[in-house]
C-alpha cells in the first residue's frame, strides 16, 4: 500500500511562486553592485520570458523535490511482532521410576512428554527452558522462544538419562543459575520468572537441600510450581500397597510454599492436562499479539529524477545567460 509519511511538505510547492510574487526589482543606488542581468533571471516579468521547457524542467524539479520530502513508502503486509512474555523453566523428573505405567498404558514419562509438550506449544510469546534431572540435572535447553526446538528435546528425553535417582535441590538450583545468568546479560528479571517442577519422588540425590533452594529462589523472586506425577496410593485385598507411595508430598508443598507458587497432584493424563491449564491461568501468556508492517522508503526515486533534471535545466540557463 502507497503512504506518505509526511504529507504536510506539500505545502512547501507554491513557495517558489510565492518568492517570485513577493520580490521587487530594487534600482541601483550609491556604491551597490549592480548585475544588469539579475532582473532577467530573478523578477516576475523576466520568469514569464523563460522558455517553456525551462519552466517545465524547473517546476518538474521542485516538485520532485517536494514529493521526497514528502517521503513516499511503500507498506507491506501485516506481520505479526513477537511480545517479551515471561520466562519458564521446565524441570522434568526422569529418574528410574518415570518408567513406571501406572497413569493410563504409558510411562510416566511418556505422558508428561504428550502433556507438557502442548503446554510448550500453548506459550507463544514466552521463552521456555528445559532442565531434565535425575541424580543430577542436566540443561537440556536454554530459555528459548524456539518452542519446536525445546518441545522436540523434551519428546527425546529418557528414562535415566540423567540418572537413576532424583536430585530436586540441584534442579532448582540450575534453574536459578540460568535465569541469573540470563538477567546479567540482559535478559528479563527474575520476578518475571517462573520454574515448574515436575517429579514422581523425593529427593533422594544431589548436594543442594531443595528447602535452601527453594529460599533462594523466593530471594531472587522466582516462583516455583511443583506437579506430584504417579497413581495415589491405594491398599490391595492381599494388603499390598499400590501406586506412587514414593512421592514426597510435604517437600513440594513446602517448595511452593516458600516461593509463592503452588504444589499440583496428578494421578492420570487427565489431571496432568488439567494442572497445565491451570497454570496457564495463574501465568497467562504475553497478551495481544502486535503487529508491524514491512516499510520500503521510496524517496531516492524522485530525489534521483529531481537530479537527473537538474542537469538539463541548468544547461539552457546557462545557454540563455
Amino acid at each position: 500500500m502507497f503512504h506518505l509519511a509526511w504529507p504536510w511538505m506539500a505545502l512547501l510547492l507554491p513557495l517558489p511562486w510565492i518568492l517570485l510574487r513577493l520580490r521587487r526589482t530594487a534600482e541601483p543606488a550609491g556604491s551597490a553592485l549592480y548585475l544588469p542581468f539579475a532582473e532577467s533571471v530573478a523578477t516576475p516579468a523576466a520568469t514569464a520570458t523563460l522558455p517553456r521547457g525551462l519552466v517545465a524542467l524547473l517546476a518538474a524539479a521542485w516538485a520532485l523535490l517536494v514529493l521526497a520530502a514528502m517521503r513516499p513508502q511503500w507498506l507491506g503486509q501485516p506481520l505479526p511482532v513477537p511480545t517479551k512474555g515471561r520466562q519458564i523453566m521446565l524441570a522434568i523428573d526422569c529418574s528410574g521410576s518415570m518408567a513406571t505405567q501406572d497413569m493410563g498404558g504409558a510411562s510416566r514419562l511418556e505422558i508428561v512428554q504428550i502433556v507438557a509438550g502442548r503446554f510448550i506449544d500453548r506459550r507463544q510469546g514466552d521463552q521456555i527452558g528445559l532442565i531434565l534431572f535425575g541424580t543430577r540435572p542436566y540443561l537440556q535447553a536454554p530459555l528459548t522462544t524456539d518452542l519446536a526446538t525445546v518441545h522436540q528435546f523434551l519428546d527425546e528425553a529418557v528414562v535415566g538419562i540423567a540418572g537413576p535417582q532424583t536430585a530436586i535441590g540441584d534442579a532448582i538450583g540450575l534453574a536459578i543459575k540460568q535465569l541469573r545468568q540470563r538477567e546479567h546479560t540482559g535478559g528479563a528479571s527474575m520476578h518475571q520468572s517462573v520454574l515448574i517442577l515436575l517429579t514422581d519422588g523425593g529427593n533422594d540425590a544431589g548436594v543442594m537441600p531443595p528447602l535452601e533452594a527453594a529460599r533462594l529462589a523466593a530471594q531472587v523472586g522466582l516462583r516455583i510450581f511443583t506437579i506430584g506425577v504417579g497413581a495415589a496410593p491405594q491398599q490391595s485385598l492381599f494388603g499390598f500397597t499400590t501406586g506412587n507411595t514414593d512421592l514426597n508430598v510435604g517437600l513440594l508443598k513446602k517448595i511452593a510454599s516458600i516461593t509463592g507458587g503452588e504444589y499440583f497432584r496428578a494421578t492420570s493424563p487427565e489431571a496432568l492436562e488439567a494442572i497445565y491449564r491451570r497454570i496457564n491461568e495463574l501465568e497467562p501468556t504475553a497478551g495481544h499479539k502486535q503487529w508491524l508492517r514491512p516499510t520500503a522508503e521510496w524517496f531516492t526515486w524522485p530525489l534521483a529524477l529531481a537530479l537527473l533534471l537538474s542537469v538539463p535545466a541548468a544547461w539552457l540557463m546557462a545557454e540563455r545567460l
